[in-house]
């Protein structure tokens, strides 16, 4: 170990030595005390639970540490003027660095909610905030940040520190959290308000969210203190690298926004793209979701949604038909059929009155007759499958209290003919004679 950590080593002791430990230990309990009255009065007067700052719990949110390190850091900087204080400066690099990660955890969760790689950024940041703090309460960050900043790494022609290529990525990853905090919250508070129109609002978000990311990486580079003019060449290599090399996923960027301003298609439309039928649930910068009444989903490009043909059947008729066909005996009234399905359908809750269910006796078969009925719904995202069920039941349900017969194709039976019957010119016919048995026993007499 150098001397310059050895000094830091005895200024630690000394001062752990001539701190009063039981007047710090009270004024940081005392800090603690007021920050969760404070967090839990806020959470009583606005009443919000999914905030970055006001958590599911008291505890839960950033606003209690954020308190917190306010309270002790005051503390701290009152109490040094009168004496050594140890325990408050543990205090405040611990409550530090748990402020930074409760922020960094809640803006992720919320923006990004099942993204494993957000779930890996934020312990990877954990654990580099909580290495900061305990050598920040050691007094031995200075002399890391010297050590790292002796290392120095070539950048093309210049030289660049490790210490500034870790500031470098640390102010970029904060910066960025704050464009997606301040993205989430410009959405919710302004944006939620005054466009009503969920694509628009799309639109709107991911303009935001591309001009604050574009900002906000430049911002942290020039902090940094790398030249932005060097990243003009740059610039120009990915332009020329997106034209040739990454025309497709341009292409399905450019159309998922042209979708979204053109209004063609909207959130909640029900669309048949390629023969695949069911509801846009989301458009992406590169592809569309659409999912299916029975649940699967469709992943479409958004260059498809441009360049081919789309039905979009919200705009044309939002009411979905569905069928039940059923065979009954020839000796049926037709009419008592017609009045039993059609009760059967306007039982249900789901479907429509208007246009009313109709029966069509559609064939007159050798064994029965054949109606349909034919009844709408308007809401085929929450099942058909089920509501088509449950007309059903109710139709047979109805034959059966009327004693009406469902109609059972004839099936012929046919025997194979006498040979020597045949030969002989006779009508009759005679069933075959079983071969004999394999172990030496009379055959069976069929007649």
């Amino acid at each position: 170990m150098n001397s310059n950590g050895l000094d830091a080593f005895d200024r630690l002791i000394d001062d752990f030595q001539r701190s009063s430990s039981w007047t710090e230990f009270g004024l940081i309990a005392l800090c603690l005390a007021l920050a969760f009255l404070i967090t839990r009065g806020l959470r009583t007067q606005y009443g919000s639970t999914h905030s970055v700052w006001l958590g599911p719990t008291t505890l839960g949110g950033a606003m209690f540490p954020l308190l917190c390190l306010v309270l002790v850091a005051t503390a701290q900087a009152v109490l040094s003027h009168f004496q050594p204080v140890f325990w408050l400066r543990v205090a405040t690099s611990i409550l530090l660095s748990l402020a930074v990660i409760r922020f960094v955890v809640r803006v992720l969760a919320k923006t990004f909610p099942e993204s494993t790689p957000a779930r890996l950024f934020e312990r990877i940041f954990s654990w580099l905030a909580w290495g900061v703090a305990v050598l920040a309460s050691l007094g031995l960050l200075p002399g890391v940040m010297a050590d790292l900043n002796s290392v120095h790494l070539p950048l093309g022609k210049t030289q660049v520190s490790l210490l500034t290529l870790i500031e470098g990525l640390i102010s970029a990853g904060l910066m960025m959290i704050a464009v997606l905090w301040a993205a989430a919250l410009f959405e919710q508070r302004v944006l939620n308000q005054v466009v009503t129109d969920l694509s628009m609002r799309k639109v709107a978000m991911n303009l935001m969210r591309t001009v604050l990311i574009t900002v906000g990486l430049l911002v942290s580079l020039s902090i940094v203190g790398v030249d932005l003019t060097a990243l003009s060449v740059m610039g120009g290599a990915v332009g020329v690298g997106l034209g040739f090399g990454m025309q497709k996923i341009a292409s399905n960027y450019v159309s998922g926004f042209l979708v979204l301003i053109e209004r063609a298609l909207r959130i909640g439309d029900n669309v048949r793209v390629d023969g695949f039928e069911g509801q846009i649930t989301d458009i992406k910068t590169r592809f569309t979701v659409i999912r299916a009444s029975n649940g699967r989903e469709s992943i479409v490009p958004n260059e498809t949604l441009i360049t081919q043909r789309v039905e979009n059947l919200t705009d044309f008729d939002q009411r979905f038909s569905l069928t039940t066909t059923i065979v009954v005996d020839l000796d049926s009234d037709v009419e008592q059929v017609t009045e039993l399905l059609l009760a059967a359908a306007r039982a249900q809750p789901r479907v429509l009155e208007k246009p009313a269910p109709s029966v069509l006796l559609v064939d007159i078969l050798a064994h029965g007759l054949q109606f349909t009925l034919t009844y709408y719904i308007n809401d085929p995202v929450n099942g058909q499958g089920n509501v088509r069920s449950a007309v059903n039941m109710a139709v047979l349900a109805g034959l059966r209290a009327a004693h009406v017969s469902l109609a059972v194709p004839a099936q012929r039976l046919s025997w194979p003919i006498d040979p020597e019957a045949q030969d002989a010119g006779r009508g009759d016919w005679r069933p075959p004679v079983a071969p004999p048995a394999k172990n030496g026993a009379a055959p069976v007499d069929n007649a």
